[in-house]
């Protein structure tokens, strides 16, 4: 079984962007390369970029990994917020094409997610592989150019208006032309052997680019609130329309991670969506650990102890779990401790966060965490906090604490709400009286610990969901012959110009040059 992922990061990117889905593949990529007769590629795009304007190429990061070079979609999808070539770019697509011509074939593409490269790329790898592709829901992207459901950096999205909203989405929308640039210029860094890992950029290059990217995310007065014109809204309306069809016509599977997930997307109008729940290298933790034990009461002297993993972000409820903690009444007030173990955030964000300290029994703060840490990190832990906003897939926060056998208390936004065993420990996302109430049963010792580990769910470690996944791979492949490789090129050449045409071919030479030994499709 060859099969071929796709993500906007690699999985090793040692800048550490992607986030949960970035640490998800590398480790379903080493579960499925254990398997008899896998063999497993993966494809990243949309970050590197060379410094003179040159056509989209692919280049080998190391044995059985690959990027596309000058991409022109750009990733994350924010940084190149619904421009056309989300939806089609004919040289980056000619560059997908070759590249799956040179070091394939492949039995099954899988996407897990599209941003960094054109949907139409849907059409080319269904064509190369027989109809053999799946893609999996890890965010809202086809729907959402925010990706997340977000609006304005504060608030869910529950209608885009027919495209509507859309316009107003950004406080401030990034120049694609100047993220493209600092891309360019972090590109040059790791040329230099001054990337990732190298104080210089560690302590400078990184930090500044996180810190534009904060700041053009940052809520403000540089766009309107107001809707657009309608030419504009028909724009965004459709985008979403281009993507469903893409996917409809051209996705053998899409899997969405978690019921919440599947039920938005059918919502959105896709089909031959199915929940599948990923896996977890920290399955293992389950059989490893004795449920959490609560004691008969809790105490100034033996508080509650709650735990933040993840980002400190509005998106994520970091901001709400504040405001809600800071609302809490003296009495309940003092039989909480918090920890938080999130890289640094905006200097209001600490500043709010600090101030809890003369408020509850205890806090503490580690600046960020590896999975190394996780285990010290929760070894006192009560109750899990996992309160987003939006409607946040499946953490990888809430699956690392859940296999640790720590109760979970969330929003009711998403799917970490399906991990647990009881809606007694589920609140209203945002709602800081219904927040006060859920912990209040906790406080009163209302919650049943034993009921709600009997009805949890179990999760999966990465060796069954690898078989899983092999499972609905070779569900695919009971339909047509997955080596279908005519007629691909007169998916490219009609809307290609000259030029176009001659990079696209100058891109899988370049390609083949590095690969010397894959054999070319039959």
């Amino acid at each position: 079984m060859r099969v071929l992922h796709y993500n906007w990061a690699d999985p090793e990117d040692r800048a550490g962007r992607g986030g949960g889905v970035r640490s998800y593949l590398r480790a379903l990529v080493t579960e499925q390369a254990r398997l008899p007769g896998y063999r497993v590629t993966t494809l990243a795009s949309g970050l590197h970029h060379d410094l003179r304007a040159r056509p989209p190429r692919v280049q080998q990061i190391r044995a059985g990994h690959f990027e596309i070079v000058n991409a022109r979609p750009l990733a994350p999808s924010q940084a190149d917020f619904a421009t056309p070539a989300q939806i089609s770019h004919h040289a980056t697509e000619a560059a997908f094409a070759d590249f799956l011509r040179a070091t394939g074939p492949y039995h099954v593409v899988h996407f897990h997610t599209l941003e960094g490269l054109p949907a139409r790329v849907l059409a080319l790898a269904a064509q190369m592989t027989g109809g053999h592709v799946c893609l999996s829901l890890h965010n809202y992207h086809p729907f959402c150019p925010q990706v997340n459901l977000w609006w304005r950096e504060s608030a869910a999205c529950t209608d885009y208006a027919d495209g509507a909203r859309c316009t107003t989405c950004l406080p401030a929308t990034p120049n694609p032309a100047s993220v493209r640039r600092a891309y360019q210029l972090a590109t040059l860094c790791t040329r230099a052997r001054v990337g990732p890992g190298h104080w210089l950029h560690d302590r400078l290059v990184q930090p500044g680019l996180r810190r534009i990217w904060h700041l053009l995310k940052r809520p403000g007065q540089s766009r309107p609130a107001a809707p657009e014109s309608d030419a504009q809204a028909t724009r965004f309306r459709n985008r979403r329309a281009d993507m469903v069809a893409l996917i409809n016509q051209h996705c053998a599977r899409v899997l969405a991670v978690s019921r919440r997930t599947e039920a938005l997307a059918r919502g959105f109008g896709l089909e031959r969506v199915t929940t599948h729940y990923i896996g977890t290298p920290h399955a293992a933790k389950w059989t490893q650990n004795a449920p959490r034990r609560w004691p008969a009461s809790f105490t100034p002297e033996r508080p509650l102890r709650l735990c933040y993993l993840g980002y400190m972000r509005t998106d994520k409820g970091f901001a709400f779990l504040l405001e809600a903690l800071a609302a809490l009444p003296p009495e309940q007030a003092a039989r909480v401790h918090l920890s938080v173990a999130a890289r640094r955030g905006v200097p209001v964000m600490m500043e709010r966060m600090m101030a809890l300290k003369g408020h509850l029994a205890g806090l503490d703060w580690r600046d960020g965490y590896g999975a190394c840490d996780l285990d010290a990190i929760l070894a006192q832990t009560d109750l899990g906090v996992v309160p987003p906003l939006w409607q946040d897939n499946l953490p990888q926060t809430a699956l690392e604490m859940h296999a640790r056998r720590i109760p979970l208390m969330t929003s009711d936004r998403g799917g970490a709400q399906e991990l647990g065993g009881t809606q007694a420990l589920t609140f209203r996302a945002g709602d800081i009286a219904a927040f006060t109430a859920c912990l209040a049963r906790v406080l009163a010792g209302k919650v049943a610990l034993d009921a709600y580990w009997a009805r949890a769910r179990m999760p999966h470690d990465m060796a069954a969901h690898a078989q899983a996944l092999h499972n609905c791979y070779e569900e695919m492949h009971e339909g047509p012959d997955p080596y279908r490789h005519s007629e691909v090129r007169h998916i490219l050449d009609p809307g290609l110009s000259g030029d176009e045409s001659s990079r696209a071919g100058a891109a899988g030479v370049a390609l083949r040059a590095v690969q010397p030994g894959f054999r070319q499709p039959v």
